[in-house]
């Protein structure tokens, strides 16, 4: 947990300021009880009203500045713990944005979704305790204690009974407690789990009539948490009831043998009136001690799964620059920025295993693309098309071999310039909240009206667009509910072509669109991308047959490479594909 101070650096002139303060607030509490035990001793016994004034007086001074000094610090404290939560979260969210695919496998998304609120939310919540309450207690209870004995040392031997019975307690509480504290962490990530499956799939859910299993669902997950909560609270709730109980047996055994110590003339009511505030300010301070106890656990079984995100090495190492090459093209503003190119590819013996897999997914995949030409892949479920892509991008590292973009490795090329030379339109299609205009500038932010309606035309999405309320200003729902399943695609494609790319990645982006669209898009396509390299992976053979290279693939190895009526006669795999789609009056 201490590992994740160290984001409070830049807030350590607050830190020092609040510790400066409740050192002030503490001096202040412990100095109140021997001012009234005067005003009692002196003041009242003697009848001297001018010295009760003036003691009084000094009382309401010392309450009005540890009162100024507690606000201050309560201030500074949630603003330190509220500003340490934000760089918690910017430091975690930044660290996943930076992760492979194989770390978001490795974690789950609902996992990270509760790491980065409920465990960080954890975190802050403690630091505001640590802050208020860290300096606060021990200066307490030894104050206090100091105190105590300064009026009556022996009466102090109570304490000395207290004490130890308050201590252990905590330590068992605890002990108990923090392996309940690390279950309920994992039972919230299997919540939110079961919440965003039911959220995300309701269409499904409610389709196949399964409403009542996944009420059944949540409700298991929901009464695992529940009891496991209830455990732990019953666990903790135990320190405050016996807390308050021996503090009112302490104080009973104060009066008790303070009343006998008063009568045998070895102490003062007033000293006994002290004597008794200060115990109950050592007590609270326990008290405090306590509730630091109960989030310290909760929060260093946070701290521990935070650290788990933070100290993950990426499995894909980005590069800071790029080694010089005449031929590759750099976004403007990057640091290395030569000449521009033309988008070559070059796959040369790739292969790739997902974790834990039999076989790999790629295996021995050699190809070149070139910038002009349209490249398509096709294969059966599971031959490795998408996968291809992905490497790509390197959303994933091969295990061997190497993937060449003009001439350099992507390993060797910073990432934000790799991506910024791939235009690519996902198979599941992905909108984010906003109008439709947003969305399309997702793929270049800079992009004018323009450009934005071009995108829009060519992609085949002008039309439905137009028919829309408020045209490219309508606003698209969370996961484009409101947007049929081809427009979504559509709406990608514009998203890919805004961005003027040199290599265009379609990854089965035309499945959702009907045969007319397709071919209009197709066409429409062919005349924009001229310039580009164009890789398109599709299941329909109608996409691929003009194709000016087609890559057949199966079982993650290269089955053929060429045209469409050169595979016909070469490749047995691409010929059972082409025989299962189209009749023999195509064919021919």
């Amino acid at each position: 947990m201490f590992k994740l101070f160290r984001f409070l650096k830049q807030y350590k002139l607050s830190v020092a300021a609040v510790f400066i303060l409740v050192f002030f607030q503490a001096i202040s509490e412990l100095y109140l009880p021997t001012l009234m035990a005067d005003i009692v001793d002196k003041g009242i016994v003697n009848g001297d009203t001018a010295y009760i004034m003036t003691i009084g007086g000094r009382m309401l001074v010392v309450a009005v500045l540890g009162t100024a000094c507690a606000a201050l610090s309560s201030f500074l404290s949630s603003r330190t713990s509220t500003g340490f939560g934000k760089i918690l979260r910017n430091k975690v969210f930044t660290q996943v944005e930076n992760f492979s695919l194989q770390e978001f496998e490795k974690f789950g998304t609902a996992s990270l979704i509760t790491r980065t609120t409920n465990d960080i939310t954890q975190m802050q919540q403690v630091v505001m305790l640590i802050l208020r309450m860290m300096l606060r207690a021990p200066m307490m209870c030894i104050g206090g204690v100091i105190m105590a004995v300064s009026k009556d040392a022996t009466l102090s031997l109570v304490i000395v009974f207290a004490i130890p019975l308050l201590a252990a307690l905590i330590m068992f509480v605890t002990k108990k407690g923090m392996p309940l504290f690390k279950a309920m962490q994992v039972k919230l990530d299997r919540l939110n789990l079961v919440l965003r499956e039911g959220l995300t799939g309701i269409r499904v859910i409610r389709a196949f009539d399964r409403v009542d299993y996944e009420k059944k669902r949540f409700n298991e997950a929901n009464r695992d948490l529940t009891d496991t909560a209830v455990r732990v609270n019953k666990i903790m709730a135990v320190l405050m009831p016996v807390i308050t109980l021996m503090l009112n047996f302490t104080i009973i055994a104060i009066i008790w043998f303070g009343g006998i110590r008063i009568d045998n003339g070895y102490m003062q009511v007033g000293d006994l009136m002290a004597f008794i505030q200060y115990v109950m300010q050592i007590m609270f301070a326990l008290l405090m001690v306590s509730m630091l106890f109960v989030m310290i656990p909760r929060a260093s079984v946070s701290a521990v799964r935070i650290n788990e995100v933070l100290d993950t090495d990426c499995s894909i190492k980005d590069v800071l620059e790029i080694s010089p090459c005449p031929n590759l093209r750099v976004p403007s503003g990057h640091p290395m920025h030569p000449d521009s190119t033309k988008g070559f590819i070059n796959f040369n013996n790739v292969t790739f295993s997902y974790p834990g897999a039999e076989k790999p997914a790629l295996s021995g995949v050699s190809f070149s693309a070139r910038p002009g030409e349209v490249t398509a892949v096709i294969g059966s479920i599971g031959s490795g098309k998408s996968t291809l892509l992905s490497l790509m991008l390197r959303l994933f590292d091969v295990n061997s071999g190497s993937i060449l973009i003009d001439n350099v490795d992507i390993r060797e090329m910073p990432q934000d310039v790799l991506r910024a030379k791939i235009g690519y339109v996902p198979q599941k299609s992905v909108l984010f909240t906003g109008t439709i205009a947003e969305n399309i500038r997702y793929g270049n932010e800079g992009a004018t009206d323009e450009e934005v309606e071009h995108a829009a035309e060519i992609a085949q999405a002008a039309e439905f667009i137009s028919q829309m309320a408020d045209g490219l200003e309508s606003v698209i729902d969370q996961g484009g509910t409101n947007v049929s399943g081809g427009q979504k695609q559509r709406l990608s494609i514009a998203r890919a072509l805004v961005r003027r790319p040199e290599i265009y990645a379609f990854d089965d982006s035309f499945s959702a669109l009907d045969f007319k669209t397709d071919a209009k898009l197709r066409k429409a396509l062919r005349e924009e991308t001229a310039d580009a390299a164009v890789i398109v992976v599709a299941q329909r053979v109608s996409t691929v047959m003009d194709a000016d290279q087609i890559i057949v693939l199966d079982e993650g190895k290269v089955a053929g490479t060429g045209k469409h009526k050169e595979l016909l006669n070469t490749c047995g795999v691409y010929r059972e594909i082409v025989s299962s789609q189209l009749s023999l009056e195509e064919l021919a």
